[in-house]
């Protein structure tokens, strides 16, 4: 339904800017370089994250935690003075975990520390016992044949690199979104992979998994570094290793969040609407200060600058705390749907969903008659220490179905070099949040959204997907 609506929107699009390319002011200096003095002496997003993370804490979609973020965020954004306040109702099947225990059996029994991945169907009462298959990559998974998994269970030790993008982590991620699917058509009865993550702990790390129609569901569950490495030198000696699994998760059936949003009212062009998201909902296992609680602060925060500015924007900034984002980008979707008929009015968004910080690089996915506004953009981003991407934008998780119908995009490229070493673990919690860092990236998301929201015409349209 989206897909089919691009053209529609492409062309209010080009209606609503005259087909004029995007220009902003050349006499911002002054008013960008206050706002980011501001933002580096103390945003204010380390309190806000602080306050998600101590009065919520973990927030996981469909449970009475979530209900309690999405009460919590209203009264945020009304507390620190945001207009139109309000929640929209996403629909969203439910998933609790439930308990989870593993242990080798044989030929070296010990405990090992293990964790459900999101979604995964549970083993049963009295668990699943079977001989491990290793496989060290997803690929060489694959390319065993249907069959030759029967009645074992399917360890995937594939390794996440460590990189500044999250690079590594695209990568390996297959693993997990995919490898009960692929384990299933070769016959396994339960899938373990070593968590998607680059640290050495022993914290497994969560995340959705999916499953295909025709296939039979099998429970499939993380393993820490450190326990998957244990499993892998037990193997490496030669012997059968069996390991027996026990998790209970369960489905509640279909259970209501919400879209949290804030706004800036523009000043003359209160129609248009510059973007800035971020997800409530977390995983269960820490308290989501990293993911996605550093984000919320980051947007957030960004925007109450320039609320307390005195200086009303061109354009509207429309804050969105987008829903089930960990369940796949379900309240993106939602936004997008809802928002249909006024996805023409949005001139160019982002998301703040890769940790807290700093900012290192700037991105554009723009039509090239808009260069000339980005490369401004990028000349205020500079004195922050931020370079050019060479890489064309993302804008984020939450941004895809938005950009999937032509909605230009940009990314403040937050330094991942370390995320993924606490990413859906326990240990993603308020003390892994450094201020400073956050309030730079404060400092680059509030010079991107007054400079957006201070522009005219159209970074629009691109290519929709």
């Amino acid at each position: 339904m989206i897909i089919g609506a691009a053209s529609a929107v492409l062309m209010g699009w080009a209606a609503m800017a005259h087909a004029e390319p995007a220009s902003i002011p050349a006499d911002q200096g002054a008013i960008v370089s206050n706002l980011q003095k501001k933002a580096l002496a103390g945003s204010g997003a380390y309190a806000i994250v602080e306050s998600l993370t101590t009065e919520v804490g973990p927030r996981l979609v469909g449970t009475p935690a979530d209900k309690a973020a999405v009460d919590w965020a209203i009264a945020k954004l009304k507390e620190l003075g945001f207009e139109n306040v309000r929640a929209e109702p996403v629909q969203v099947e439910g998933w609790i975990r439930g308990e989870e225990r593993a242990e080798v059996t044989a030929p070296y029994p010990q405990p090992l520390h293990v964790t459900a991945l999101g979604g995964s169907v549970p083993t049963g009462p009295d668990g699943v016992e079977a001989e491990i298959a290793w496989f060290p990559t997803f690929d060489a998974m694959l390319a065993a044949p249907e069959g030759a998994l029967k009645g074992k269970i399917a360890f995937i030790a594939q390794r996440t690199a460590r990189t500044q993008t999250g690079a590594g982590y695209g990568y390996a991620v297959r693993m997990r979104g995919a490898g009960a699917v692929e384990a299933a058509k070769r016959g396994a009865v339960a899938v373990l992979i070593r968590s998607v993550g680059t640290d050495d702990h022993r914290f497994p790390h969560t995340g959705v998994m999916r499953y295909a129609e025709g296939v039979e569901k099998i429970p499939a569950a993380a393993l820490s570094v450190a326990d998957a490495e244990q499993l892998e030198r037990m193997l490496d000696r030669g012997k059968p290793v069996r390991v027996r699994l026990r998790m209970t998760p369960e489905f509640p059936g279909a259970v209501t969040s919400h879209n949290v949003i804030g706004e800036v009212v523009g000043a003359e062009a209160p129609q248009e609407i510059v973007i800035l998201g971020a997800h409530l909902d977390s995983w269960d296992l820490g308290t989501g200060a990293v993911d996605d609680g550093a984000g919320i602060g980051i947007v957030t925060s960004a925007a109450k600058l320039i609320m307390d500015s005195g200086q009303r924007p061109r354009r509207t900034i429309r804050v969105v705390l987008f829903a089930a984002e960990e369940a796949g980008l379900i309240g993106a979707k939602a936004y997008a749907a809802a928002h249909k008929d006024e996805m023409a009015n949005h001139v160019i968004g982002t998301e703040a969903d890769f940790g807290a910080g700093p900012v290192y690089a700037f991105g554009t996915r723009v039509h090239p008659d808009a260069k000339p506004a980005t490369d401004l953009i990028m000349g205020h981003l500079a004195p922050l220490g931020i370079l050019p991407s060479g890489e064309p934008a993302s804008g984020g998780p939450d941004m895809i179905p938005l950009r999937q119908v032509g909605m230009p995009v940009v990314d403040l490229e937050l330094d991942g070099t370390d995320y993924f070493d606490v990413h859906h673990t326990a240990d993603d919690t308020l003390a892994r949040v450094d201020p400073a860092k956050l309030d730079q990236s404060v400092a680059a998301y509030v010079t991107f959204a007054w400079l957006a929201a201070q522009g005219r015409g159209s970074f629009g349209p691109i290519p929709a997907e």
